[in-house]
């Protein structure tokens, strides 16, 4: 094989490679593995090399690697036995040993940039640099700062393709359409906003755009004081994150939908799950664990794929739906290989400590959890995990605190109803009966069918006395969890103390359950 080597067309070149006339896309991390590997050739390239250049040294294990390097090879049409194109040279590292053609550049009047085609396996976003309103210039400390702030925060999910801030900030004080800024930039998606200053307020506003269609899929104002800069810094990226993420989740699940079937690939697969997995029913589940195989199926080492897979499954667990032997056995595998995949990927932890947590190993599962929101701070799953975890730990001030951190940060959060039951099992834990039955209400507010809501309302209502509103909530209890009994409370739920498994069982009982 040999390649068309233009150093200034070698991007638009190599973005999608022919091979027997049929064009092959790349997913960005693979593109520019081949394009770093390529642009280096008279020279074997190590690991640091790569990490520095590709992920920005930004860690990623040895596994994770040799994956890239194997996609980058399939692409070609190589592998790794052949190595024909991409040699693997023994403790040094890659070098790029195929044929290559090194063309003058092109002369042209008015040279225009390379446009990038998107790629399907995951969102490319880049974040432009949020423009300054006021009148005073050294504002633009604080723009600049909003902006990097929501771009550091959105690398930090690993699902996404963030574009480097060197690339996105070219754009400021310029004015062009976002086509050609994501043409360019070879992205999906855009954030972008302004902040405007007056005497002590601040307005920011934000957007997330769909560029393929031109079209805002999100947008919000903030309003507020600034009494202390970096407080409202932080507060209002946490805010803007957690909102851009689930936005650009339900994008991609429309783009899925409108696929033909035969069409989907891994990453399409995954999203469509992702919505299943959200509404969480047993049959979603059950769907969202079909999807997740064929995706798995497609590509063996898909991460993200394989700890939803894990996820999913020890919800069906902890929610009644799952035999806990079963599922835990399929959820550590699939959780312990995504891990092994990408140690920087938080829903990889998050997983795992999701199958240490029902499977009575607390302590792990608090690391699994931290480890997660030390990854991925504006993570709500991981935060609301943490939180229950905590809560059977026996630290429930610290778990209260959790949900509502997690309640505050994403106050559209698909499971916020989770995050609501579990401050509610908190105050249970701490005899507030009262708040415990009014938080656990607010939680079937937003799911009428959220079997943990009503546990904690039955045993908070049946230790306060209300026998009415508890044996109420035992029937909606055995409607959602048909299997609902002291001893199926007694051996899956993972208390570390017997007294709080004993307060618990005690609430059951005065509802009504035998």
């Amino acid at each position: 094989m040999r390649f068309r080597f233009d150093n200034h067309e070698l991007e638009s070149e190599l973005r999608e490679l022919s091979r027997d006339g049929v064009a092959i896309p790349m997913q960005p991390q693979v593109f520019d593995l081949l394009l770093f590997l390529i642009e280096q050739r008279d020279r074997v390239v190590s690991k640091d090399d790569l990490v520095a250049r590709v992920w920005e040294n930004r860690p990623i294990s040895d596994s994770a690697l040799s994956s890239r390097i194997n996609a980058v090879r399939k692409a070609l049409g190589d592998d790794g036995k052949a190595q024909r194109l991409i040699r693997t040279i023994p403790r040094k590292g890659f070098r790029f040993v195929g044929d290559c053609v090194e063309l003058p550049p092109a002369v042209s009047a008015a040279p225009t940039p390379a446009a990038a085609t998107i790629v399907s396996e995951r969102p490319a976003i880049a974040v432009l640099a949020f423009k300054n309103m006021s009148d005073d210039e050294e504002q633009d400390y604080f723009c600049d700062g909003i902006s990097e702030d929501i771009l550091t925060a959105l690398s930090r999910v690993r699902w996404f393709f963030v574009i480097a801030r060197n690339s996105s900030f070219s754009y400021k004080g310029r004015d062009i359409h976002i086509r050609q800024i994501a043409d360019e930039l070879g992205v999906r998606y855009l954030v972008e906003g302004s902040v405007r200053k007056a005497g002590d307020r601040l307005r920011i506003s934000a957007q997330l755009n769909d560029a393929t269609t031109e079209s805002h899929i999100w947008a919000e104002q903030f309003d507020r004081r600034l009494i202390d800069v970096f407080a409202v810094q932080d507060e209002i990226t946490n805010a803007i994150v957690a909102a851009v993420e689930p936005q650009i989740y339900a994008a991609e699940n429309f783009r899925a939908q409108r696929k033909p079937p035969a069409s989907l690939d891994a990453w399409d697969l995954l999203m469509r799950a992702l919505s299943h997995y959200w509404r969480v029913t047993r049959e979603d589940h059950m769907t969202a664990q079909t999807l997740l195989q064929k995706a798995i199926a497609i590509d063996p080492n898909y991460g993200q794929a394989l700890s939803l897979l894990a996820a999913s499954h020890m919800f069906g667990v902890h929610l009644g739906w799952a035999e806990l032997t079963k599922s835990a056995r399929i959820a550590e595998d699939a959780a312990t290989r995504a891990v092994q995949l990408d140690r920087e990927d938080a829903w990889a932890h998050t997983a795992l400590g999701s199958v240490y947590f029902s499977t009575r190993r607390l302590d792990d599962a608090l690391s699994e959890f931290e480890t997660a929101l030390r990854l991925n701070s504006n993570f709500c799953l991981a935060q609301g995990y943490y939180a229950l975890a905590l809560s059977y730990a026996g630290r429930t001030e610290d778990s209260f605190e959790a949900a509502q951190r997690a309640i505050r940060l994403s106050p559209r959060d698909p499971s916020l109803a989770l995050y609501y039951g579990i401050a509610a099992y908190a105050r249970f834990m701490t005899r507030q009966y009262d708040e415990a039955i009014a938080l656990a209400r607010e939680a079937i507010r937003h799911r009428g069918d959220l079997t943990g809501a009503y546990r904690v309302l039955a045993v908070s209502a049946g230790m306060s006395g209300d026998r009415e509103k508890a044996q109420m909530a035992l029937a909606e209890l055995r409607r959602t969890q048909p299997n609902i009994s002291l001893a199926w409370i007694e051996t899956q739920l993972p208390w570390s103390n017997d007294a709080d498994r004993e307060h618990y069982l005690e609430g059951l009982r005065r509802a009504g359950l035998e």
